[in-house]
């Protein structure tokens, strides 16, 4: 039942809402890789991007010309289908290790924390996938090292780190690095390091980004994307932001971590029983999977920028111990279960209450068939709230069915009444609108509004046109179009013939055509 009701939790409405910055970023560079036919290098506006290699924009343009389309609900559909992958790839590797529940059960924990469930699921941006690839690493360095075969081992993680660092770069490599020095040395196994294998795995890693790099010079010169690859995995660190920040941030991620994830990361206090550390001990695949997560979180829990969606390959891991300790608190009766066990069912009692609230709040009535769809949430959480009550051993599958459910209502009522009050909504619009009605005229980016640019706006023009709109070059030409932000160049004289609203600020951008100065 928990992977059939994935699908109108994850798909309903996926396309709703605008494209967020990031997103548009995604989805612009495969656009313009479309309409240039250059997959090599990515661009922006027609200029270089370089802060991201191509792969995840390949992924995109595959699904856009897969689906003969490009909007949303295609940028995004990928996100899911490579969730529902790294659910799976959770599932097969604990089922090696746990029962059949206690896997399923991970794997979907994965799926429905906070942070997953109502954000990340819904986006079509590139973590979720270099998650999946990351995670997949990590057990292929444990499965691979009990079994002795470290030349599978070596060979497996270093194509997988090379997929990691297609998608974003020098992150995959830190993961690889850490991962490997972390766990050879904790089973002393430090001078496989020096081994004919890793160092063959080393250079085929090399072969491989080598051979884009080598095909990326024949159009542009490295300094300058290498440059960029190191100051994308610096800038958030305690190099740019000083101390202060770095301190201030030490002490307040483990609590915004918890917050992201919640339900589940609840269960952390799980460990703080006499006893649970000694039993962990005790399962070799358990004190693996810690150890990698304390090793590889340290960077971001010493990193001040850190955004939730980059530790998701980690969750899995931390995830696992929860549940290992769970079936023993749950056996002890200790007050950490009676805690989990309240609250979860707290969760289920609020959410049966408030699948009756729509029909009764005149602002739903914009949702169609808000009764129907009312009444059908609210008696399916009524008869899983009793489930979770009666069966004991079945209610962390029982409160899995409850936030997907949850889920669904969120997608009924709560998305549709979002993009009605979204500010994007309208950027999404005004820039369609304005696309199409320039799109057989030239038009570039005035130089000096480039800077103030938005990429959703850009991705939805760049659609509406089928053109890639550059950034004017210095002979700028006098029959053009341009796209001009007003408060960036208030000296410059032109005739206004259209505008668009941007999202941050919430101002308007002007379409216009240059007067000449006497």
């Amino acid at each position: 039942m928990a992977i059939a009701l994935c699908v109108p939790a994850l798909l309903i409405n996926l396309g709703l809402l605008a494209l967020i910055d990031d997103e548009s970023i995604r989805a612009l560079v495969a656009l313009e890789m479309k309409l240039s036919g250059n997959y090599i290098v990515p661009t922006l506006h027609g200029a270089f991007y370089y802060n991201k290699p191509p792969l995840y924009n390949w992924l995109l343009l595959l699904f856009f010309e897969l689906s003969g389309s490009v909007n949303e609900w295609t940028a995004r559909i990928p996100t899911v289908l490579f969730l529902m992958g790294y659910a799976g790839t959770v599932f097969y590797f604990f089922r090696r290790h746990f029962s059949f529940h206690i896997a399923f059960l991970n794997a979907f924990f994965l799926i429905t924390c906070g942070r997953i469930l109502f954000y990340d699921s819904m986006l079509g941006l590139i973590d979720t996938c270099f998650s999946w690839v990351v995670f997949t690493s990590f057990m292929v360095l444990y499965h691979q090292g009990e079994r002795q075969n470290w030349g599978r081992l070596f060979l497996l993680t270093y194509l997988l780190t090379a997929v990691g660092f297609m998608m974003k770069g020098l992150p995959a490599v830190v993961f690889q690095g850490i991962s490997l020095l972390t766990w050879l040395a904790y089973k002393r196994q430090f001078m496989r390091l020096f081994s004919w294998q890793h160092i063959a795995s080393g250079l085929l890693f090399l072969a491989i980004v080598g051979s884009y790099y080598w095909a990326y010079a024949q159009y542009h010169a490295l300094d300058e994307v290498f440059y960029n690859l190191f100051n994308e995995s610096s800038k958030r660190t305690v190099v740019q932001f000083g101390w202060g920040e770095t301190l201030l941030h030490f002490f307040s991620f483990p609590f915004e971590m918890i917050y992201h994830f919640l339900p589940w990361t609840v269960m952390v206090i799980y460990f703080f029983k006499k006893g649970s550390w000694d039993r962990i001990r005790q399962h070799p695949f358990i004190v693996f999977n810690l150890l990698i997560f304390i090793a590889n979180i340290l960077i971001y829990w010493t990193s001040p920028q850190v955004y939730a969606r980059y530790l998701l390959m980690f969750i899995p891991l931390i995830f696992s111990s929860f549940l290992y300790l769970h079936e023993w608190h749950r056996e002890e009766k200790t007050w950490q279960y009676k805690a989990i066990h309240y609250l979860l069912l707290a969760f289920c009692v609020v959410s049966l209450i408030g699948a009756f609230v729509p029909p009764f709040w005149d602002r739903l009535a914009i949702v169609p068939q808000r009764w129907l769809k009312s009444l059908v949430l609210g008696f399916s959480l009524l008869a899983l709230t009793l489930v979770y009550w009666r069966w004991a051993s079945m209610r962390l599958l029982t409160a899995i069915l409850v936030f997907l459910v949850f889920r669904i209502g969120f997608n009924w009522f709560v998305l549709p009444d979002r993009v009605r009050e979204d500010f994007g909504s309208l950027c999404r619009e005004s820039s369609l609108e304005m696309g199409a009605q320039f799109a057989a005229y030239p038009l570039y980016v005035h130089p000096v509004s480039f800077p103030l640019m938005q990429t959703t706006n850009s991705f939805y023009l760049t659609k509406a046109r089928g053109q890639i709109i550059e950034k004017a070059p210095p002979d700028i030409p006098k029959d053009a179009y341009y796209i001009i932000a007003p408060q960036a160049i208030p000296r410059v004289p032109y005739e206004k013939k259209g505008e668009f609203m941007v999202r941050h600020g919430k101002y308007p951008c002007d379409i216009g055509i240059l007067i000449p100065e006497n």
